[in-house]
């Protein structure tokens, strides 16, 4: 295969909460005044889609991952100096229009794709790009529900009809198909590493991914209406795949260093945005009291990677998260104290690990959609976290039989005295398949840290991990989103009501049973077990 040179520069934004879309001055397309061969284009246009999953842009990133997904998720707090906020259920447009309006995921994902197809005929390129189009788009459309999709013209525009989610799903899994025939068909290939922001060039790899991807997608579709005979042939299209899904963490999917630009991680830039002179933990977004309650009852030795320890005097605080849905304490005085969010600047952006791929498969055994052993692939998600974040005692954790209750006690302010689970770590195959889906969730959970939407997502579809409730004055919705029950999504730009005023409301009307508000549940969360 050809090899392709690849260099590439982006530029970053100060992150600001106000007028987001004005901020933005060319991030469609790649520049063809900076280029001189075809080789450099394919490689700067691959990398640009790459950089729409979690934008490379701080802001976007800042909005959707840290403001939403990271709150929603229960692993963020967002202790900024707002009135308004994601998670205190009454954000400006500003804050849920940016997974669909922002200049840097639809418009330079499928502008990208466009340019793509116009200098290279390659189908493992395209395969490449259309697997990152599905891990774009499906946090897209969990995010909101029905979206346009299938009918996003050349030009990127969005005033067109909305696909229901079930046509998106639909869709992405013909997407993944396709991808994984071609990609199958040239795995023992190799693409130009400088090319390829995410696997360095290994072709097999993005099968992996793609298969990997195509096993997320089942499970969360598990409790629709047909949706578990669907999840049952797709597993077993994986499972009995040549290349198959993740095993090793040498499969994982992250957007490597290379591809940020001159400030590294965005989420890194992102947390630390009006960090407070002579603190550590944070600025913006810390950790959130249910991640740190979790881990911290589990004794679990992934708190030092994933967390800064708090500014608590008493080491019982070390690893002490903010709670989310209540009435933040001031950045500068209190809310600096809690646990921050542990990213370094040139950590790879995660997009997939195998740790997910293990914990899909205990929970697909658990819900009669493959045979095997649900504690053996449970085991296998704990232990491949633990060797990502290269830490010790495997053996004793997943042993750990000892039944913590997980509760919140806040060293400043109002606690959470009522236990949110008595489960304990290691798997009993003698607990009810309830019990076995919470453990499974709990531990894929805290193994996603930083993936904030799939978290949201997996919380909605199934119930678990749960979360504290909102404090009647930390619920601003005025009574649209339940204490406990949470958001079930986001709310359509505003924008959509006059530009594409016909197509928008026909998906109200028809698509979401008339509201189009943060209570309304997207077409899989529908788990009869999971109710307010």
């Amino acid at each position: 295969m050809k090899k392709y040179i690849f260099i590439l520069s982006l530029s970053m934004t100060m992150a600001c909460t106000g007028n987001y879309l004005k901020i933005n001055t060319n991030p469609y397309e790649v520049n063809y005044g900076q280029m001189i061969q075809d080789d450099y284009i394919i490689g700067a246009t691959l990398s640009a889609i790459c950089g729409t999953v979690v934008s490379t842009d701080v802001n976007t990133a800042q909005f959707t991952d840290c403001l939403l997904g990271g709150p929603m998720g229960g692993y963020y707090s967002s202790t900024g100096s707002w009135s308004k906020t994601i998670d205190n259920f009454n954000p400006t447009d500003d804050w849920t229009r940016v997974f669909m309006y922002s200049d840097h995921i639809i418009p330079k994902l499928f502008t990208n794709l466009r340019e793509l197809k116009k200098i290279t005929d390659d189908p493992v390129v395209h395969s490449m790009a259309n697997v990152v189009k599905v891990a774009a788009m499906q946090r897209v459309t969990d995010t909101y529900g029905p979206i346009p999709y299938s009918n996003i013209g050349v030009g990127a525009e969005l005033t067109v009809p909305y696909d229901s989610q079930e046509q998106v799903y639909d869709r992405m899994f013909d997407e993944l198909d396709e991808a994984i025939a071609v990609l199958e068909d040239n795995a023992d290939l190799t693409y130009s590493a400088n090319a390829d922001p995410v696997y360095s060039g290994s072709i097999r790899n993005w099968c992996k991914l793609a298969n990997s991807l195509k096993l997320r997608l089942a499970m969360r579709i598990v409790y629709t209406e047909g949706g578990k005979e669907k999840a049952v042939a797709k597993f077993n299209e994986v499972m009995s795949h040549p290349i198959g899904a993740f095993t090793s963490n040498n499969d994982n999917a992250a957007l490597q260093p290379v591809a940020f630009g001159d400030k590294g991680n965005p989420l890194y830039t992102a947390v630390k945005y009006n960090q407070i002179a002579g603190s550590e933990t944070g600025g913006d977004t810390h950790a959130a009291a249910e991640i740190t309650s979790y881990m911290t009852a589990y004794n679990d030795p992934r708190c030092e990677k994933y967390f800064i320890k708090s500014e608590f005097e008493d080491k019982e605080f070390m690893y002490t998260g903010a709670l989310i849905s209540v009435v933040k304490p001031p950045l500068g005085t209190v809310g600096r104290k809690y646990s921050g969010v542990n990213i370094g600047y040139n950590d790879p952006l995660q997009w997939m690990n195998a740790a997910e791929v293990a914990f899909l498969k205990a929970e697909a055994v658990v819900l009669g959609v493959i045979s095997g052993d649900a504690g053996e692939y449970y085991n296998e998600g704990v232990r491949l976290s633990f060797e990502q974040y290269g830490v010790s005692g495997y053996d004793s954790y997943i042993s750990n039989d000892v039944n913590t209750p997980v509760t919140y006690v806040n060293p400043e302010g109002e606690s959470r005295p009522v236990a949110l689970t008595d489960l304990a770590v290691k798997w009993d195959d003698a607990a009810t398949d309830a019990q076995k889906q919470e453990r499974i969730m709990i531990q894929k959970w805290i193994a996603n840290f930083n993936l904030g939407n799939e978290a949201w997502a997996d919380h909605r579809r199934t119930g678990y991990p749960k979360f504290f409730p909102a404090s009647d004055e930390g619920n601003m919705s005025g009574g649209i989103v339940d204490n406990s029950f949470g958001a079930r999504r986001m709310p359509y730009p505003q924008d959509e009501r006059t530009t594409n005023a016909e197509n928008y409301s026909y998906a109200v009307a028809n698509l979401l049973g008339g509201r189009d508000n943060m209570a309304t549940r997207v077409w899989w969360d529908c788990n009869p077990a999971v109710n307010k």
